[in-house]
């Protein structure tokens, strides 16, 4: 039972298509372990490998020095190691369990072979990454320095090295997108880097308050000009300059002009600028005064 235990583990293991051994010491080594398979399993030669030895064996002993049934004449090994693999573990193909289906090799199962654990992947690192409402609105090219632990060529140790992220946010991007760099992560002998990802956030604009692919803009007027009508100047994103004209008092309410945010998906469009107003209302009005701006709002 040993022996077939022994055999099992090393012949999987040094089977040269699973071995990290070059080819043709692998293919020596499977040889070597199946020839002693093939003697230590029968217990008449390994009777005589155990009292005579490896010379003995194969050189074969004299007659009158036979115990034990043992061999007078020398051993030979009929050489293929593959049909002792072949009877051992049964089937016209014993190796197919370690394959893919496309005939190329499972990787995960050769590893668990030579008694390698499976790498697994670290869990991802998310960063937040702020960025103005312009470098939304027009796209931009953005650089991160990140430092992050490396393997040495020595396979064993390691320090730490800075790098340079680069990646290009699109005009139109919203808050919450997420931009995924692969295997960026620490480097370690037994893992796989994770992956770092930078989540967009929007900065506080002073001007403008986005909700999707809409741009907001709150004015604040007075009472006065609410009932008598005014304009309103507005600064877009692009530098122009919007006169917008509020001549009624219902439109006072809510005005909308075209030339808001670029979209995603179609960054030549644009989404809406909406103006918001709120109106102060004075604590105290004089009657008389309230009659003249009825009266001119008439």
């Amino acid at each position: 039972a040993d022996i077939k235990k022994a055999y099992r583990r090393l012949a999987l293991k040094h089977h040269p298509s699973s071995s990290s051994s070059s080819h043709a010491r692998a293919a020596e080594l499977f040889s070597l372990l199946a020839e002693a398979f093939d003697v230590l399993s029968d217990p008449r030669k390994k009777a005589t490998y155990d009292t005579f030895g490896e010379e003995g064996l194969k050189g074969g002993i004299p007659s009158e020095l036979g115990v034990n049934g043992a061999w007078s004449s020398g051993y030979v090994y009929h050489g293929n190691a593959d049909e002792t693999f072949r009877q051992f573990f049964g089937g016209d193909n014993p190796f197919a369990e370690f394959f893919t289906n496309d005939g190329s090799e499972d990787n995960k199962a050769f590893k668990s072979l030579r008694g390698q654990k499976e790498k697994l992947q670290d869990p991802p690192i998310e960063r937040d990454l702020h960025l103005a409402l312009e470098d939304l609105y027009y796209g931009c090219t953005k650089k991160i320095k990140i430092s992050r632990r490396v393997m040495n060529e020595d396979g064993h140790t390691s320090s730490i090295r800075d790098k340079i992220l680069t990646f290009t946010v699109k005009a139109g991007w919203n808050e919450g997108m997420r931009i995924t760099f692969s295997k960026e992560g620490d480097q370690g002998p037994n893992s796989i880097p994770a992956d770092i990802v930078f989540v967009i956030r929007q900065r506080h604009h002073p001007r403008f308050d986005r909700q999707n692919d809409n741009l907001y803009y709150t004015a604040q007027i007075s009472l006065e000009k609410a009932l008598i009508g005014f304009s309103v100047e507005v600064e877009t994103l692009d530098g122009r300059l919007l006169n917008i004209p509020i001549n009624d008092i219902p439109s006072v309410h809510q005005g909308c002009d075209r030339g808001g945010n670029a979209t995603s998906q179609q960054p030549v469009q644009r989404g809406d600028l909406i103006i918001r107003f709120i109106t102060h209302f004075p604590e105290k009005l004089l009657k008389q005064a309230l009659s003249s701006k009825l009266i001119q709002a008439s």
